[in-house]
């Protein structure tokens, strides 16, 4: 048994096929990837890594196992799978997932390949553990996935505090020990037993608080944007393929984006936070549903319009779309009065969170200083935008659109 400290849960201990795990290749490697990519220029603290966030989940499945009295090789797969669930993590986490998958057609939870590399599947093969079962364990499939991949997973319940600790915000705080006690299976699904609307609310809440403080800071937001569109021109433009890029680490691909003419501005200024800023920030009544959903080749079609329309180099201008306000965690399982009802059926609360997701949502046009001005115009006229709110300038500019948020 290894005992390992940790920030949020205190004493972890590690043992069976999980400690065995901990030292391969793969699960190292996440030491050195963060959790939540660029947010640290927003949050200096937030430095932790998926290597911890993989020991929370290993820990939060650990004890749910236990309270549902599941234990032999069945646990053991849940186990192994909590460990390896981000193996197949790009660096700075979902940062530049997106730009990974175009390429190779594979996300984060297609481990398959990884599981069968000789150090992980010489640990499986130890411990009799198939390591089919558990590619299909991180992807959610079966009925035990839903303990690490699911609405109610133990992965979410150990990034919100985790992120809300390092952040330094109190938006993330959840009781993961009454989450993880009240946990319950009924006709394969997992959920919530009686007398728990408000914990499954709690969930949600924190969630909802999260995003716009956190996840999607507008800081956050660009700088992200400014490391997709240098890994974009690396593989353009260099050597370096999709495959190679997926499995370096966050200290390999900035080296990476330094050493080469293509990228090397886009690194410098991320190294230095020299970050582009907002030309606009428009809300989502203010934007066409055709920029809405829009895919990533009509996005990047968007930019050079835009460039052209406002008379600056093209690959200045970033357009971030968002896709259409979601949220999975409403369908929640919450036992009440005997039957299985879904949370947004339940609770008034999921249907005001939905609500208030929506008037959260932002369309970003990001631009270096000096091009914030003809960049916002042009967007106006290129995008279609709505101009009142629709635009915000983040340059002392006389003539310029500001939204509320500026002066609060």
């Amino acid at each position: 048994m290894t005992t390992i400290k940790d920030s949020v849960h205190d004493h972890i201990e590690v043992e069976g096929v999980a400690a065995a795990l901990l030292d391969t290749p793969p699960v190292q490697r996440l030491r050195n990837v963060k959790q939540l990519g660029t947010v640290h220029l927003v949050y200096p603290s937030a430095n932790h890594t998926r290597f911890e966030h993989s020991l929370g989940v290993y820990h939060l499945a650990d004890r749910a196992l236990d309270h549902l009295g599941i234990a032999g090789r069945r646990a053991e797969r849940v186990r192994a799978a909590a460990i390896l669930h981000d193996i197949g993590h790009s660096p700075f986490s979902h940062n530049v997932e997106g730009v990974i998958e175009r390429r190779t057609g594979k996300r984060h939870d297609d481990v398959d390949e990884l599981l069968a590399s000789d150090r992980v599947a010489s640990v499986l093969a130890d411990h009799g553990i198939d390591p089919g079962d558990i590619a299909d364990l991180v992807a959610g499939d079966g009925e035990l996935a839903q303990l690490v991949a699911g609405e109610l997973d133990v992965d979410r319940m150990d990034y919100l505090v985790r992120d809300a600790h390092h952040t330094g915000v109190p938006y993330g705080t959840i009781d993961t020990g009454r989450l993880v006690r009240e946990l319950t299976f009924i006709d394969g699904d997992l959920v919530l037993d009686e007398g728990n609307v408000q914990t499954a609310e709690s969930l949600l809440l924190a969630r909802a608080l999260m995003n716009p403080t956190v996840y999607s800071h507008h800081v956050a937001r660009i700088s992200k944007s400014m490391l997709r569109r240098a890994t974009e021109r690396l593989l353009e433009e260099t050597d370096v393929t999709a495959s190679e890029l997926r499995r370096m680490d966050d200290h390999d691909l900035v080296a990476a984006l330094r050493r080469h003419d293509a990228t090397s501005d886009l690194a410098a200024r991320l190294s230095r936070r020299d970050l582009y800023k907002r030309a606009v920030w428009a809300e989502l009544g203010d934007v066409d549903e055709a920029v809405v959903g829009a895919d990533h080749q009509t996005v990047r079609q968007f930019e050079r319009d835009v460039a052209a329309d406002a008379g600056v180099p093209e690959g200045t201008v970033v357009v971030d779309v968002q896709g259409e306000p979601s949220m999975r965690e409403s369908s929640t399982g919450v036992l009440v009065n005997g039957e299985v009802r879904r949370l947004h059926e339940q609770s008034t609360l999921v249907n005001a969170l939905r609500v208030a997701q929506r008037e959260q949502w932002r369309l970003g046009v990001y631009a270096p200083a000096e091009h914030v001005e003809a960049v916002g115009q042009a967007a106006e006229r290129v995008l279609g935008l709505e101009t009142e709110g629709a635009l915000v300038s983040e340059v002392s500019s006389p003539g310029r659109y500001a939204s509320l948020q500026d002066f609060e």
